[in-house]
């Protein structure tokens, strides 16, 4: 059994009230929750969220009730893994045991079908405690990536002995988008952190994985949403 997730949370510093905000005709959410509702895959749907508005929303939608999130997971620095935890174990009650717990940020809205079923395929034939999606990263912190040092001049961030001159002689390095989490349950319910257990990257590419943490960003996203709708990638509302 399945569990599909989406956190929103009310408040945000960055776009307010962006978890609800309007962004081509939906509720910035609801380009997540459509597409938890539209694959067959996923059982039950959850929304853990301490906003009302969003709350009754997401059970007008049909998702669980699991009611309004703690206070204590409902401050910006409440950490992902245990808002994770709580929504799992909240559901469960309900549903019985689950075989994955796969997590959607709302905040991603670029993200396509093919990457939640390539997140769900992976965790199916590699059976790791975690599928985590990821970009590969513009910038490299061995290579191209800077610090200052204690008397103010840059230095590499990373640096390695025999020195990288060019891109493809540095480490690769990823960046953690928000598209697709997959998590074994026994592994959520028990870790303390994301990063414990045996945890793979499904990569993605660099152009949906951006997501809304700044004004800048929701008017990227919105062009980019509207160039998938308007190719025909995206169905419009």
């Amino acid at each position: 059994m399945i569990i599909g997730h989406i956190g929103a949370r009310a408040g945000s510093k960055g776009v307010p009230n962006k978890n609800f905000r309007m962004l081509h005709g939906k509720h910035l959410i609801d380009w997540s929750l459509d597409q938890l509702f539209a694959n067959d895959r996923v059982d039950h749907v959850v929304v853990s969220t301490d906003s009302v508005p969003i709350y009754e929303h997401a059970l007008n939608r049909g998702c669980i009730d699991i009611g309004l999130r703690p206070a204590e997971l409902a401050t910006d620095t409440a950490a992902k893994w245990h808002v994770w935890q709580h929504a799992l174990t909240e559901v469960e009650k309900k549903t019985g045991p689950a075989s994955a717990f796969l997590d959607l940020d709302c905040t991603s809205p670029l993200r396509l079908p093919e990457d939640i079923d390539a997140g769900l395929d992976l965790f199916a034939k590699e059976a790791p405690d975690m599928v985590m999606s990821c970009c590969e990263s513009r910038k490299n912190p061995y290579f191209n990536m800077l610090e200052t040092d204690a008397a103010g001049g840059l230095q590499v961030s990373k640096p390695l002995p025999h020195g990288v001159v060019a891109r493809q002689q540095a480490p690769k390095v990823y960046d953690h988008v928000g598209l697709v989490y997959v998590v074994k349950p026994e592994y959520l319910h028990c870790a303390q952190s994301l990063f414990e257990g045996h945890v793979i990257p499904l990569i993605v590419p660099n152009e949906r994985g951006l997501d809304v943490d700044s004004p800048f960003d929701w008017d990227v996203i919105e062009y980019l949403l509207g160039k998938q709708i308007s190719d025909g990638v995206r169905d419009p509302v």
